[in-house]
């Protein structure tokens, strides 16, 4: 039978839009007590507000080890416990090398690696020692294959993955799951789409997919039974090539 997430705790990083503020909203929906993290106090404030009463707003920089120590020992302190991790900050540097800025593709790897290898590292002696709990991590379709426009994504991307598949091996008989939410073009502000018509067009199309698409496959994921493992699931909008 499916698991179902009614009670459970959950920690959603970048959650302040998007993605992360899209799976936040699911989780919140099927039942979870949810915590979100994101740097933007304003933008976190907001979204906390939006999603209603069992969300609680953590402002966490995910590359700061007191940030990270704070959101986890914060949770377990506030909840008794953690259910559910989902690694989700990230940020997204496309285009030439030679013509990039150095700083923000180190921004780029310090976050979209280092910051989620560091908030699993964090909440791991937790969920070890209670023997369960769900660690879901998001990759991109950019880690499954090196897409030239954006070289260092993809590396970022191609880490989490082999990061992923190492770590559910080294979890295998702990009771904890680990898995890898891949997403292709989602139309949301990482992408620099905002506009409701504009993502409807595309939708319509086949171009995208929407923030909440992902969530809902990341629900699916989270909600199996417990003896399955869903190590790797890409989510494509229908016309993308690659």
């Amino acid at each position: 039978m499916p698991e179902g997430l009614d009670g459970k705790v959950a920690v959603v990083t970048g959650a302040s839009s998007g993605i992360g503020r899209a799976v936040a909203h699911e989780l919140l929906r099927r039942g979870a007590d949810v915590v979100i993290a994101a740097r933007s106090r304003e933008r976190l404030e907001e979204a906390a507000e939006a999603l209603g009463d069992r969300c609680t707003g953590v402002v966490a920089d995910v590359t700061r080890a007191e940030d990270v120590a704070r959101l986890i020992d914060g949770t377990i302190e506030a909840h008794g416990r953690i259910d559910v991790l989902v690694a989700n900050a990230g940020v997204y540097v496309g285009g030439d090398l030679w013509e990039s800025d150095p700083e923000a593709l180190d921004r780029l790897l310090t976050t979209n690696v280092n910051g989620v290898v560091r908030t699993v590292r964090a909440v791991l002696p937790h969920l070890l020692e209670r023997r369960a709990g769900d660690i879901l991590v998001t990759s991109s379709v950019s880690g499954h294959q090196a897409i030239h426009w954006e070289p260092v994504y993809s590396a970022s991307k191609h880490a989490l993955q082999a990061f992923v598949h190492g770590m559910r091996r080294q979890l295998i008989g702990t009771g904890i799951r680990i898995g890898a939410i891949a997403p292709g073009i989602v139309l949301n502000d990482l992408w620099g789409v905002s506009d409701p018509g504009e993502i409807e067009e595309k939708v319509a199309s086949g171009e995208g997919i929407r923030s909440e698409d992902v969530a809902d496959a990341a629900a699916y994921m989270l909600t199996r039974p417990r003896h399955v493992t869903i190590r790797d699931l890409v989510i494509l909008p229908r016309e993308q090539p690659i």
